[in-house]
């Protein structure tokens, strides 16, 4: 088999990578170890900022985004029993959208099917091969049977525990990561929203997050022991939680409903540089990952994947490697801000166990500093937004 660009990964960056390069005549096929079935029904948070939104809605599929997904102008900030609105669209002129991850992977599936798009799932024993020179190549097996793809190019977007970024030479590479001491507990809930839009909120007893997935099905969380289970948690025992946390001086509560999934999420700050290596290019959480707070990582998926594709058409239509040279530092500079600022809204939000009474003041105050300076506010609306 022969493509120009073979992409190990169907998740939000694999599929918008293919899409994209389809837009621009590039042929693609798509390796993926999981099924579709499985790829379209793992329920994952979405979060997409407005550039996420545009280029979804550039490249014609968008509509059901549009149509389902839920557009916010701002969020709230919960502490010391209050409640604090940063609007979005009033600081930035921009807004985000709740739209849950597996929605954008179905989108995306559908449009690549509609083309025609090479889309192989679940195959096994994926291996890149030379990637140093201007031949790569990709082996899997699918059915039993050995496969193989000559490629121009490979793009690795097969996620944090994928085969690309292993394959990456490890002379000259940097890993930079941090792993926090807490992760999320989170739930799905059969119920109204408990709010027209997302809170964060800061409580002595820990972080919670209230948001929306769809009219009857939200999305919550709260900060627990990374190595807990799940299991340890009567439903009883999570609403406890969650109003404590929650409670607030208005008497507004959390709206309860009948749990349907349980998960506890770990929370790590990751990036892997280089980017690329010859003609392998890493994309998505093959090469980062930031915690949930700041809800940055599909949207950093789509920023890496708007510069490779755009970096493969210049080399296509002109000859130009210029872009590629360039693409992990070009990629770089929108990553380590949104680290920086997931790192940032993680730290003012979450109890730490061994922070000193003098820490928690401190941590307190910078929220009041937050909801109560214009500047600090439209900083951290620009940053929420994806307005650089």
């Amino acid at each position: 088999m022969r493509t120009q660009v073979a992409i190990i990964g169907a998740g939000p960056a694999g599929l918008l990578l293919s899409h994209l390069l389809h837009l621009q005549g590039i042929e693609s096929v798509v390796l993926e170890t999981r099924s579709r079935d499985e790829i379209e029904s793992t329920i994952r948070a979405g979060v997409l900022e407005q550039g996420t939104m545009d280029i979804l809605n550039e490249t014609g599929v968008g509509a059901r985004m549009r149509a389902e997904g839920a557009l916010h102008h701002g969020f709230e900030l919960a502490f010391d029993g209050r409640r604090h609105r940063i609007d979005l669209t009033a600081l930035t002129g921009k807004a985000i959208t709740v739209y849950a991850q597996h929605e954008v992977i179905k989108d995306l599936v559908a449009a690549r099917t509609e083309a025609g798009a090479q889309m192989l799932f679940g195959v096994r024993d994926v291996a890149v091969h030379g990637v140093e020179t201007d031949k790569p190549y990709v082996t899997f097996t699918q059915d039993g049977e050995e496969q193989r793809i000559d490629a121009d190019f490979i793009a690795g977007c097969d996620g944090f525990h994928g085969v690309t970024r292993p394959a990456m030479p490890q002379e000259g590479r940097n890993d930079y990561q941090r792993v926090y001491p807490f992760g999320w507990f989170g739930i799905l809930v059969e119920a109204p929203p408990s709010a027209p839009e997302l809170i964060y909120a800061r409580h002595e007893r820990g972080f919670a997050l209230v948001s929306t997935r769809s009219p009857t099905v939200q999305r919550m969380y709260f900060q627990c022991d990374p190595k807990d289970n799940a299991d340890n948690w009567s439903d009883d025992r999570i609403w406890a939680e969650l109003h404590a946390r929650l409670e607030n001086r208005d008497g507004w509560r959390v709206t309860e409903g009948k749990i349907f999934q349980k998960n506890i999420v770990a929370m790590r700050s990751f990036v892997s540089t280089p980017m690329q290596s010859g003609r392998l290019f890493l994309a998505g959480d093959a090469a980062h990952i930031v915690p949930p707070t700041g809800a940055k990582g599909m949207n950093l998926a789509v920023s890496d994947v708007r510069l490779l594709a755009t970096g493969l058409d210049a080399f296509y239509r002109r000859g130009s490697s210029d872009l590629l040279d360039r693409y992990t530092n070009d990629a770089l500079k929108r990553i380590w801000r949104a680290e920086y600022f997931s790192w940032w809204m993680t730290s003012m939000l979450h109890t730490f166990a061994d922070a000193s009474p003098f820490q928690r003041e401190v941590q307190r105050a910078e929220l009041e500093n937050v909801v109560n300076s214009c500047a600090l506010s439209t900083a951290l609306a620009e940053n929420y937004v994806g307005a650089f």
